[in-house]
């Protein structure tokens, strides 16, 4: 555990990195942070104070999220550049392996995730209640801006209004409803407004209505019990001036409303905020079922001797409620349904209202394990991606901000992806909490330990070559045969004896085909669970590629023409999936696998019988193209004797 100059080399320019691509990551997360409260910011003439204070504050807030995307970078380019200038290589010739030269930077890595995580804890939950406060405050200083389409808004006090439609441009405000409330709601102003502005007194203490083609309603005096006798005034007007109390200008609000917030909680009263929450659910859940055994679900104890009574009154045994609805009148009959239907909406009604509050409490209590968790899992994300940036730039070799950006890019979106995808469906009850949060998690973990395996043991993970290899064998596909002529040859091949073997080799296939029936399916059991091999079939492949590579070493293009005729014998796949036995009989035992392979290997056999009549072909004209030249080889020496 000695400090070591590579060690402190490496930490070097780790750190540098580090601190650069923090501040990038940094930057970017805050300008898609302010794109989401543009709104609130532009136009209300707030101070550099307050806005420094915003942008403190919200910087704060999103240095966990730049910490696990710095570190991804920052390690990614680290080792790329290693690589790219031979330095990494030069670290292994000396005899000191991948997982040493990482040690110093684990270290750093773990100083950093323990900092994240406290930063979480301690510091991010205040930061958030500030900055709660200030953009509650900063919505209020503007109301006209912030006014919404379609919906009551209460921002002002004492006072709701509605906007139907709205012009950012000119300022209008288009169907107007205004409710103002002086001591109760039996002491309203109501007025209705097609059109008007609204714009703030140079003190911002009043807001000023200009309302055009409207009506006011107002009770003229309250506290009077006998509804109908409260006078009014009603007023129709073209144009009209109101004027509201409100302070507009910046006053920050109290911590009141922010402090339930869970993201503005610490881990100890996260969790002691569950508890308490469990608590109020569970005293709910039983006032509520209490509730219904005396009302609602009550079913009374009937005494048998009572319903005999009964029945002796004038009730027979046959008797039903359907009987006994049918007696009565028509009023009495469509009463009694109304009274049924009513009971049975009011039911529903209370059914209704007494889940909406459980369910609330319920997704109280997931928001507040989500964000408990998600202080453990977004540190423990820092040393996730660096086991990912430091061994994929020790395997790809690229430094700079080319690749490593890339690549750290979509390793970034997947474990957002997933863990926003986790969070939202474990916070609306779809998922259970530790598998919606620990999603992302479970997803890189093995890709972590997948590319540190494979770094540390020189593994090529991204050559294309093996995967294309992998995926051709898996297919059942197959590369064609070429075979181009020689510039230099050394032997001339052995015709004659060639042609011989090739004869040989198709009485070899006929004998097979006797033998063999390719065309029939056969038996699974043999296929997956007992062991044997096609020797045969290897003899005569490896006798042919013989013959093969003797013969391209000729000259002659009806012969080369001929050998890239030769199709590519596959010697094993027809008879089993997979070389060893266990392998087969797992693969049998899945069936949705088994049967994927079991058709593989019948494709395999039904290219075998095809490449065989092929290769029987090919091997007729190979032999007679061979009779042909060494007849006229034959020809040749003899005319050359006779004319000497």
């Amino acid at each position: 555990m000695r400090i070591k100059k590579l060690d402190i080399y490496i930490a070097k320019q780790f750190l540098l990195l580090f601190a650069g691509t923090f501040f990038i990551c940094q930057f970017v997360l805050m300008m898609q942070f302010l794109w989401r409260y543009v709104d609130e910011v532009i136009g209300k003439g707030l101070s550099l104070s307050v806005l420094g204070q915003f942008f403190w504050y919200m910087g704060l807030g999103l240095v966990p999220q730049a910490l696990p995307l710095a570190i991804l970078l920052s390690s990614l380019i680290t080792f790329g550049n290693l690589g790219e200038n031979s330095e990494l290589t030069a670290i292994k010739a000396a005899g000191i392996s991948l997982m040493q030269a990482f040690r110093s930077l684990i270290v750093i890595s773990c100083i950093i995730t323990i900092g994240s995580f406290y930063l979480q804890n301690v510091v991010t939950p205040a930061a958030n209640r500030s900055m709660s406060m200030l953009l509650i405050s900063m919505k209020q200083t503007n109301p006209e801006l912030e006014i919404p389409e379609g919906v009551f808004y209460d921002g002002i006090p004492n006072t709701n209004i509605y906007v139907q439609r709205k012009d950012l441009n000119s300022g209008m405000l288009y169907g107007l409803m205004i409710y103002r409330m002086n001591n109760s709601y039996d002491d309203a102003t109501v007025v209705l407004a097609d059109s008007g502005q609204m714009l703030v007194t140079a003190e911002k203490k009043h807001l000023w209505l200009h309302l055009y083609s409207g009506e006011l309603f107002e009770n003229l005096k309250s506290g009077m019990t006998a509804a109908a006798m409260i006078p009014y005034q009603r007023e129709t007007f073209a144009r009209k001036d109101l004027l509201i109390d409100f302070d507009s200008d910046f006053n920050l609000v109290e911590m009141g409303g922010v402090s339930a917030d869970p993201r503005s909680k610490g881990l100890s009263q996260i969790m002691h905020d569950i508890d308490s929450i469990r608590y109020q659910s569970d005293s709910i859940g039983h006032a509520f079922f209490n509730l219904a055994k005396r009302t609602t679900y009550y079913i009374p104890n009937i005494d048998k001797n009572d319903s005999l009574k009964a029945v002796k009154q004038g009730l027979s045994g046959k008797e039903t409620y359907d009987t006994l609805f049918n007696r009565l009148s028509v009023n009495e009959k469509r009463q009694a349904v109304q009274r049924a239907v009513n009971q049975a909406q009011s039911a529903t009604m209370d059914v209704e209202m007494k889940a909406d509050i459980t369910n609330s409490v319920d997704r109280m209590i997931r928001r507040h394990q989500i964000e408990a968790m998600n202080k453990f899992t977004l540190a423990l994300s820092c040393l996730i991606f660096f086991f990912i940036g430091a061994p994929l730039g020790a395997i790809i070799r690229k430094g700079g901000l080319g690749v490593p950006v890339i690549v750290s890019v979509l390793v970034f979106i997947v474990f957002y992806i997933l863990d926003n995808t986790g969070s939202k469906m474990a916070r609306d009850g779809h998922w259970n909490v530790y598998f919606g949060k620990l999603l992302g998690t479970f997803v890189l973990t093995p890709v972590a330990v997948f590319f540190t395996y494979k770094a540390n043991n020189d593994s090529t993970v991204f050559n294309i070559d093996a995967y294309r290899e992998v995926f051709r064998k898996m297919l059942g596909l197959r590369i064609k045969r070429h075979i181009a002529s020689k510039e230099v040859i050394i032997n001339d091949p052995q015709y004659e004896q060639d042609a011989q073997r090739l004869a040989t080799v198709n009485t070899d296939i006929a004998a097979y085909d006797h033998e063999h029936n390719l065309l029939k399916l056969p038996s699974p059991i043999k296929v997956f669970f007992r062991e044997g091999d096609d020797q045969r079939i290897r003899e005569i492949s490896e006798e042919l590629e013989t013959v093969i590579e003797d013969l391209s070493n000729t000259r002659d293009k009806a012969v080369l023409t001929y050998l890239n005729r030769y199709p590519v014998v596959a010697t094993h796949a027809h008879t089993r999936p997979f070389r060893r036995k266990w392998l087969n009989i797992i693969t049998g035992l899945i069936v949705p696998l088994g049967i994927f392979f079991y058709f593989r290997m019948i494709r395999f056999r039904f290219r075998l019988f095809r490449d065989l009549k092929q290769i029987e072909k090919t091997n007729n004209q190979m032999i007679a193209r061979i009779d042909e030249m060494t007849g006229k080889t034959a020809e040749t020496t003899t005319t050359t004797e006779e004319t000497e």
